[in-house]
C-alpha cells in the first residue's frame, strides 16, 4: 500500500528510461512503458527533473575517454513519455512524481507551486497521486513540505511522501500532513545508514521506497554492482545479479516496494520477475552480512 492506493511489490522508474536507444528513445521508452503495464505494474515512479540522454554519437577528438557518449537533451523528458504511453491513466495505477532539485539546486519553497503545476500539465493530470518531496542538504524541510501540504488541500495532491531524507525530517512533515511514503537509498552492499528509516516506515504504515537498490555504490553511473556472493546466489537461482538485488529488498518488510529503472525490454522483464524469487532464510543473512560489513 501507498497510502490508500494498492500496488504490487515491484514498479517501475522512469531514471532510465532513456537507455541507450538513440534516436528512437522516445518511441521505445513509449513501447516500454506500455509493456510494463502489460506486464502487470501498476506503479511509475518519475520525476520531471529526470534528464533523457538518449541521443548517442561519437565523442570528438577533445573528449575524454572513448566510444559514443550521451548528449543531454531535456528536462521534462521522462514525464512526457509517461503521458504519452499511459494518458489516458487507468484506475489502479499509480503515477508518483517528485518535486525539489531543478538545474540551479534545491528550488525554494516559493516555486513548488510551479514545479507542481509544471507535473500537472506533463503528465496530463488534473491531480497528481503522489509527490514526494526530494530534499537535499535542508536542516528543517517544515516551509518547503508545508507548500506540498496546502497544493494538497486544493486538491492539486491525493498524497504526500519524502525522498532523500533523515528521521528528523520525517517527524518533522508528519507534524504538518501525512506521509504514505519513503524513499532513500538501500539495497545489498550499501550498508545499513536507513534501517532506522525502514523500520520506523512498517511500523508507521508508510512504504518504503529504495533507491539505488540495484546500482548499490555505482549510484547515479548505472549498471549492476559487481559481487560474488550475489553472483553465486543469482547461479542457485538460475537468475540474474540484478533480481537477487531486487528479492533482498523485498525481504526487508511488506511495505518495502521496487522500483528498478530500465531501457532495456529483456531487464524489465527480469526486474517485474524478481517479485516472485524466494531467497532462504540462509541466503537472506549472508546478503544481510554482506550489506553490515558495507
Amino acid at each position: 500500500m501507498i497510502g490508500d492506493r494498492e500496488v504490487g511489490r515491484v514498479g517501475f522508474g522512469t531514471k532510465r528510461l532513456a537507455g541507450s536507444n538513440g534516436q528512437d528513445a522516445q518511441e521505445q521508452a513509449i513501447a516500454l512503458l506500455r509493456y510494463a503495464v502489460e506486464l502487470g505494474v501498476n506503479h511509475i515512479d518519475t520525476a520531471d527533473f529526470y534528464p533523457s540522454y538518449g541521443v548517442s554519437r561519437p565523442r570528438g577528438p577533445s573528449s575524454a575517454g572513448s566510444g559514443p557518449h550521451n548528449d543531454f537533451v531535456s528536462l521534462g523528458w521522462a514525464n512526457d513519455v509517461v503521458r504519452r504511453a499511459l494518458a489516458p491513466y487507468s484506475d489502479d495505477l499509480v503515477v508518483a512524481t517528485k518535486v525539489g532539485p531543478t538545474k540551479a539546486g534545491l528550488a525554494r519553497p516559493d516555486q513548488l507551486a510551479e514545479l507542481v503545476e509544471r507535473d500537472l500539465r506533463s503528465l496530463g493530470r488534473d491531480v497528481l497521486d503522489i509527490v514526494y518531496l526530494r530534499q537535499q542538504g535542508l536542516d528543517s524541510i517544515a516551509e518547503h513540505f508545508g507548500v506540498l501540504a496546502e497544493l494538497r488541500d486544493k486538491g492539486l495532491i491525493r498524497q504526500l511522501a519524502l525522498s532523500n531524507v533523515r528521521m528528523q525530517h520525517i517527524e518533522e512533515a508528519r507534524a504538518i500532513a501525512p506521509v504514505v511514503a519513503v524513499q532513500n537509498r538501500y539495497g545489498v552492499g550499501f550498508g545499513r545508514v536507513n534501517d532506522e528509516v525502514l523500520d520506523f516506515c512498517g511500523k508507521e504504515g508508510m512504504a518504503f521506497v529504495p533507491f539505488f537498490a540495484v546500482t548499490a555504490a555505482g549510484r547515479e553511473a548505472g549498471g549492476v554492482s559487481a559481487d560474488d556472493t550475489v553472483l553465486a546466489i543469482a547461479r542457485d537461482h538460475d537468475a540474474t545479479p540484478a533480481q537477487i538485488r531486487i528479492a533482498w529488498t523485498l525481504t526487508r518488510g511488506d511495505h518495502v516496494l521496487a522500483i528498478p529503472g530500465t531501457g532495456n525490454r529483456d531487464h524489465l522483464a527480469e526486474n517485474v520477475a524478481a517479485g516472485d524469487i524466494h531467497l532462504s532464510p540462509e541466503q537472506v543473512a549472508v546478503l544481510d552480512a554482506l550489506t553490515d560489513q558495507s
